[in-house]
């Protein structure tokens, strides 16, 4: 991890971190708090934040297209909302996208909540509840994993929807997980996700650690490279 000064966005400064950042940051918090599992399964997101940063999630009425948000104060994570519409759909896909808000505001808890002790940080998008309370709202551009959206240098956004991904499917059990839908390739221990496999292994994994098929699908094209038409590709 590395930070700069932002001259963009809502921070004095930004932060950098790598993939295996976020997977070392997630993987150590899920372990201190006993809430990674030894085998593939869901993982239990809503206790988590719980128990890492002392606060319920709460259900609140929002204004359309916010899906949630967290707020900060002089001692880290404050206060994690979501949207009550959201916590009132029973939907399977609807609970799902509730599990991938919960996660997705988990990873700027997890990620970006010492940004706000720096001198100087304005309040974020003050538009709900206490307007000088430092906070960040996931906004809803109608994707249906609830947490993944398409970015315009919002970096901090990146990186909340990459935690999210490795909170709700951490990477070793997702290993464990594909198994039977990898193929060998070479003699040098590569292994391959065929792309015939990629839409009938994304629903499985969706149904194994309860997300929408499409976290599951960005997971699996995130670990494996992906035989495409005969070409290997990331």
């Amino acid at each position: 991890m590395r930070t700069y000064r932002a001259n963009r966005g809502p921070f004095q400064e930004a932060v950098h971190y790598t993939d295996g950042d976020i997977e070392r940051i997630v993987l150590e918090e899920l372990g201190a708090v006993k809430l990674l599992p030894t085998e593939p399964e869901p993982i239990r997101i809503e206790r988590f934040v719980e128990k890492r940063f002392g606060v319920a999630v709460e259900a609140v009425e929002m204004k359309d297209g916010v899906l949630g948000f967290s707020e900060f104060g002089p001692k880290g994570v404050r206060a994690v909302y979501v949207a009550k519409s959201l916590d009132e759909d029973e939907t399977v896909a609807g609970q799902r996208r509730l599990r991938s808000t919960i996660a997705h505001e988990a990873g700027h808890c997890l990620l970006h909540a010492h940004l706000f002790l720096v001198s100087g940080t304005l309040p974020l998008f003050a538009d709900i509840s206490d307007p000088n309370a430092p906070k960040v709202l996931c906004r809803d551009l109608g994707s249906d994993s609830g947490a993944i959206r398409p970015y315009n240098g919002e970096w901090w956004e990146f990186q909340a929807n990459m935690a999210m991904g490795q909170l709700l499917m951490p990477a070793p059990l997702v290993r464990k997980a594909a198994i039977p839908y990898l193929e060998a390739a070479g003699n040098l221990g590569v292994v391959l996700l065929p792309e015939e496999s990629l839409g009938i292994s994304a629903r499985a994994l969706a149904e194994v650690f309860d997300v929408n098929p499409v976290v599951a699908r960005l997971r699996l094209e995130k670990l494996y490279k992906v035989e495409r038409s005969g070409q290997m590709m990331l």
